[in-house]
């Protein structure tokens, strides 16, 4: 057991603004068993754009740069030290700078490294943190699957399909099926299936470090075989802490087989979380000329952001023939496939609602 946990590479996110330290770290872990450099960060990221790209990438390891800016490289070394889930820290140097070394484990760093990184240094570097993250392998893995559905432009129908989709699953698979409605300040999902429930996904944020089965039964509510958490009755503007969000979703796999996410509207940092969390992430769009151009920004965004086109859909809602445009026009202005049109449906939607029926 534990050979194969010392010829184990580690996956890493590297950020290095020294360009050429970087390369000779490449060139060091060429042909050894140590590191694995999935995805590279030229510049000291901000900590919303180094989380997301931490759930996007999901790193065994971080490689920050310590040499070029130590008072940066330390706020981000202690970022991730505190992020869940536990991804170690290793700090990258020109040299063994006592001051540095000190400075670096301090914030949270699990390993010093430094040029020209000889490959004892790494290799047992690397059985150092495999040791470290064995408890953490151990764990039994979740198992159900996180979609996520958010429009570009509010108002676009999201919640309708992440709901319609939920009882779908439901009805076509008997599977353990949950709702969550993440938008705090505009949720609609308790009005659309008329809950009556005390608790909402505010309440479940902040007892996510200490979840189990009863205290889950207590926040819950039931509608046709479809287990929901709505948004509150009052609008919350406080964000929701990443780490909580990570806690929530991960014992919600564990209970379920489909975790439904209604999101607010992209750019929205929730929206942005969530699509690094989840398994598969839809972003729903109209025909409408506002709706268009929004989709096409939201989706030029998921790519800076790194995900590919693999990670989410589109998904156009009201469609009608007589809007004068095609899907194939529409992937064209978006430059991604549209994965499926919902047609307008309006008076059978709104009967839907009204009966208070999925």
């Amino acid at each position: 057991m534990d050979s194969q946990a010392h010829n184990t590479v580690l996956t890493a996110l590297l950020i290095a603004p020294d360009r050429e330290l970087a390369d000779q770290f490449q060139q060091s872990v060429s042909g050894l068993r140590t590191f694995q450099v999935l995805t590279e960060l030229k510049s000291y990221p901000s900590e919303h754009t180094l989380e997301i790209r931490l759930r996007q990438v999901k790193p065994d390891v971080v490689l920050i740069d310590v040499a070029t800016d130590l008072e940066k490289a330390i706020r981000l070394v202690e970022f991730v030290s505190n992020y869940r889930p536990v991804t170690q820290v290793v700090g990258l140097h020109r040299s063994n700078e006592s001051a540095a070394v000190v400075r670096t484990l301090r914030a949270g760093a699990s390993e010093f490294l430094w040029a020209p990184f000889e490959a004892q240094q790494q290799l047992e570097a690397v059985a150092r943190i495999q040791r470290l993250r064995q408890p953490a392998s151990a764990e039994t893995a979740a198992s159900g699957r996180v979609l996520v559905f958010a429009s570009a432009k509010p108002g676009s129908g999201a919640s309708t399909i992440a709901v319609q989709t939920a009882f779908a699953l439901r009805r076509a698979t008997g599977d353990r099926v949950l709702v969550l409605d993440l938008d705090l300040t505009g949720g609609t999902l308790a009005f659309y299936l008329k809950l009556h429930h005390t608790c909402s996904v505010v309440d479940l944020f902040e007892r996510s470090d200490g979840l189990d089965p009863a205290v889950w039964a207590s926040l819950v509510a039931h509608c046709d075989g479809v287990d929901v958490v709505p948004a509150p009755d009052e609008p919350d503007n406080g964000p929701i802490e990443p780490n909580r969000l990570h806690d929530a979703l991960e014992f919600s796999r564990m209970l379920y087989s489909w975790v439904i996410l209604d999101a607010p509207a992209l750019p929205h940092r929730t929206s942005l979380l969530t699509v690094s969390e989840a398994d598969e992430a839809f972003v729903v769009t109209t025909s409408e000329l506002a709706s268009l151009h929004l989709t096409r920004r939201a989706v030029s965004l998921l790519e800076q952001l790194g995900f590919t086109k693999e990670r989410y859909r589109v998904l156009v809602n009201r469609a009608s023939k007589r809007d004068g445009i095609t899907a194939s026009d529409m992937e064209k202005i978006f430059n991604c496939p549209v994965c499926h049109l919902f047609p307008n449906d309006y008076f059978s939607l709104h009967r839907v609602i009204s009966l208070g029926h999925a």
